[in-house]
């Protein structure tokens, strides 16, 4: 059984993607922080997809929108109510929107390589005043730096997922998201190299010195891999068929 919804979204009776629960527990757990991250649960349903809610009822509302709207900047296709949340398939809505996010950033905060270079010099010099450990001021600001991009740690909730459609409409959109994706990841590990660099020099050459960012490079190998197999992962036929075989 398959159903449809009107932005194009799907959910069948198939089990969810491989590393999906991984990934929606993940991204689920960074948007509501340590004060209700432990409480993330996450679980399948009987027609395809997955359901998410919070074990405290404390802002539970509130934290179901933030995890909503952070599951739909990934693609999905989600509903909320009061008492959990569904996650119900891929969204061509959805991904035409991380599409058009991916492509934002490429043109505007990852174009600012100066605005890294000026924020690392103001938290580095920073840290130096307040008596942080010199050897450790580089990767402090390169983290921080990585917080301020966001984009390092949304490419990293999705480490391990296989995203995959049996409609050729979706695959399409799927690989244009995973080519995108891997520009943002070099583009992101290019201005951390840049913050690192720029932090060992105001920290007087202090840390070892870094050529590339494993957590961006890492982004980048595993979305290209993602939009070479996406588009042949899945035969266009219909779903039943493929799980049949």
């Amino acid at each position: 059984m398959t159903m449809e919804h009107r932005d194009g979204s799907r959910f069948m009776d198939d089990p969810v993607s491989a590393g999906q629960e991984e990934a929606v527990r993940r991204i689920c757990a960074r948007v509501t922080g340590p004060e209700a991250g432990d409480d993330v649960q996450v679980a399948g349903l009987p027609l395809g997809g997955l359901q998410v809610w919070l074990e405290s009822p404390r802002h539970r509302w509130r934290f179901y929108h933030r995890m909503a709207r952070e599951l739909r900047l990934a693609g999905w296709h989600t509903e909320t109510g009061p008492e959990r949340l569904l996650l119900l398939g891929w969204s061509a809505v959805c991904l035409s929107h991380r599409v058009r996010m991916l492509g934002a950033a490429l043109k505007g905060r990852l174009a600012d390589f100066d605005q890294t270079a000026f924020t690392a010099v103001m938290l580095a010099t920073r840290l130096c005043h307040d008596g942080f450990p010199m050897a450790d001021v580089p990767a402090e600001v390169e983290a921080r730096c990585a917080d301020a991009l966001r984009w390092p740690a949304r490419l990293a909730d999705l480490e391990g997922l296989e995203r995959r459609s049996s409609l050729e409409p979706m695959r399409l959109r799927l690989a244009q998201v995973a080519g995108l994706e891997a520009k943002v990841a070099r583009r992101c590990g290019e201005h951390l190299v840049l913050a690192s660099k720029v932090a060992r020099t105001v920290a007087g050459g202090a840390g070892p010195a870094r050529t590339r960012t494993a957590g961006p490079r890492s982004a980048a190998q595993r979305a290209g891999l993602t939009e070479r197999m996406v588009c042949v992962s899945v035969p266009n036929v219909a779903e039943s068929a493929v799980t049949a075989r």
